[in-house]
């Protein structure tokens, strides 16, 4: 009966959720490591975390691979691993409860603010209808499953991430990489496992861009002299900030990727500047690229805004130039407290927010923070370039 009242008030609207759907979870509500609305994270966490991590850690050993060994990277000395499984897993899975509890009322919003006209709730609905069809999709996991093992495991992993030099799980030789036995259980259950829960994130922000994307061709009942200048569309900036621990699981793969080459290939971190650039303006482009999807209409709203303010003050401050300054006011009339001068500044206050009206429903903090939640995982690795005392009096230098 939950789930049923769920998908129901879900389908009107009324709790828009781009995670709580699709095989994946299902499996975990069966298996009990979550709950109707994503409860259990912890235990889904710790449980997905280890069954990733834990049989790696037991099976290099089992080689004596995990401090020592014939090879130049023991299991225990890779921070790829490490940070990927213990760290970039769990902020993957915190993601989806973070996501769900912040925008799950952001549907209700445009209902709210009757934004959306009547005539066009029916495809409104659809729009909503549709996004969930496409979360639920058997179909669409089935493919990323597919994908994973096919691109991301056969191709990526293999030729352009794996280190070509002896590691605990590869060693290179005459006819290629010789894969060890932990390095089976990481190609082929547990880096798929990191793979499909990354992918799947990019196909809920698949979604919800073209969910947004549909919702951006409605007539839209914007309200150019809307304080939020942005005709109340406000609210859809504040959804960027849900997606930070995503864009933090982002920074960890980019500081574990770059600490294993520091540390065994002899790079220096300058040397991925362009990388680490790459990484936040694909992060920017991914999470705030949807919401420019409104430019038109709030484009369109802004141009009729204006004129139609403009010829409302124009209409006012003749009136107010024939009344006070040409003679026009009864003589009765006092100047003083006259609520004429009031409204004149007030409408003055109204054009000037329809004037300053931004076209898409982006912020720069909005920008700043996403940005800075990418980099944070990567900023330890300054220390590769001076040592942390030194590091903190040009801090402090700088500050004080």
């Amino acid at each position: 009966m939950t789930m049923k009242i769920i998908g129901q008030n879900s389908e009107n609207g009324e709790d828009f959720s781009l995670v709580l759907g699709g095989p994946l979870y299902q499996i975990l509500r069966r298996s009990r490591l979550a709950g109707d609305a994503l409860e259990l994270a912890l235990q889904r966490t710790i449980t997905l975390s280890l069954f990733a991590w834990l049989p790696l850690l037991l099976l290099s050993a089992l080689k004596g691979q995990t401090l020592r060994g014939d090879i130049q990277i023991p299991f225990l000395l890779d921070v790829e691993v490490h940070i990927k499984f213990l760290v970039v897993v769990p902020l993957l899975i915190i993601s989806e409860l973070v996501v769900h509890s912040r925008m799950r009322l952001v549907v209700k919003q445009f209902l709210e603010r009757h934004l959306i006209p009547e005539k066009d709730l029916p495809r409104f609905y659809g729009a909503v209808a549709s996004a969930f069809r496409l979360r639920n999709s058997v179909l669409a996991e089935v493919l990323l499953v597919a994908f994973v093992y096919g691109v991301g495991v056969l191709i990526i992993w293999r030729h352009y991430t794996a280190l070509a030099t002896a590691t605990w799980y590869a060693i290179p030789t005459a006819e290629g990489m010789k894969i060890s036995l932990s390095g089976t259980w990481y190609g082929y259950v547990s880096l798929p496992l990191f793979q499909f829960l990354l992918i799947r994130w990019y196909f809920r922000m698949f979604i919800w861009a073209r969910f947004l994307w549909q919702v951006s061709r409605l007539d839209l009942k914007l309200v150019p002299t809307h304080p939020d200048r942005v005709g109340g569309l406000g609210f859809m900036s504040n959804t960027v900030y849900a997606f930070a621990p995503l864009a933090a699981a982002h920074g960890g793969m980019l500081a574990g990727f770059v600490a294993n080459r520091i540390f065994y290939r002899g790079a220096s971190l300058p040397e991925f500047k362009m990388e680490i650039a790459v990484i936040v303006l694909f992060l920017l482009c991914v999470i705030l690229g949807p919401l420019v999807l409104f430019s038109p209409r709030l484009a369109a709203a802004k141009r009729s805004g204006g004129r139609e303010y403009g010829s409302l003050a124009m209409r006012y401050v003749r009136e107010f130039d024939n009344k006070w300054l040409r003679g026009g006011a009864p003589a009765d009339e006092a100047l003083v407290g006259s609520a004429d001068i009031q409204s004149l500044a007030d409408l003055s206050n109204s054009f000037e927010v329809v004037r300053t009206m931004r076209i898409t429903p982006i912020t720069r903090d909005a920008i700043v923070q996403l940005s800075a939640a990418a980099l944070l995982p990567v900023a330890p690795l300054a220390l590769t370039l001076m040592p942390l005392e030194e590091l903190l009096k040009r801090l402090l230098g700088v500050v004080f």
